[in-house]
């Protein structure tokens, strides 16, 4: 088990030092130096899974929200803690949106402010990332409170 370099592309360091990696499946690229991720949390409208590693799918349309944000946001706690000692990657098709969405996610988890989560992600990550008002808001408001009974096991699909 390990983490990130940070000086790998789509490399991002949280607020608290834990690193994941965004990027976008259509750009093929799975392996970062000689490191595969180890797991996946991958946001499409479609099931997606890696062969090679752990992977997650939460069903997320392109340009909206997930299909339900109470599992997407405990998934997303779950990785968050995962980063600590795992390489973890989030993707979605283009690597912008809802990857951008699920990282300033993980921001506000490492203690970032729910109002610098989407000025943060576009610094660190990728300038046009959150792409919607939909999403803008997510950011803002998401509650980070574990939910009763689901903390054990996050959502792998619908």
């Amino acid at each position: 088990m390990g983490t990130w370099d940070a000086r790998w592309a789509g490399v991002v360091t949280l607020p608290d030092g834990r690193r994941v990696r965004g990027r976008g499946l259509r750009d093929g690229t799975t392996t970062v130096g000689d490191h595969a991720p180890e797991l996946g949390l991958y946001l499409t409208a479609r099931e997606h899974r890696e062969a090679g590693w752990e992977s997650w799918w939460i069903r997320w349309p392109d340009f909206r929200l997930p299909h339900s944000t109470p599992d997407a946001l405990v998934a997303l706690r779950d990785a968050f803690e995962r980063a600590a000692t795992t390489r973890v990657e989030i993707a979605c098709n283009g690597g912008t949106g809802r990857t951008g969405t699920a990282i300033a996610v993980l921001a506000r988890y490492a203690g970032l402010p729910a109002e610098d989560a989407v000025t943060w992600v576009r610094t660190s990550y990728r300038a046009g990332a959150v792409e919607t008002p939909g999403q803008r808001r997510l950011v803002r408001s998401a509650s980070l409170e574990p939910r009763s009974g689901t903390e054990e096991a996050p959502p792998h699909g619908p």
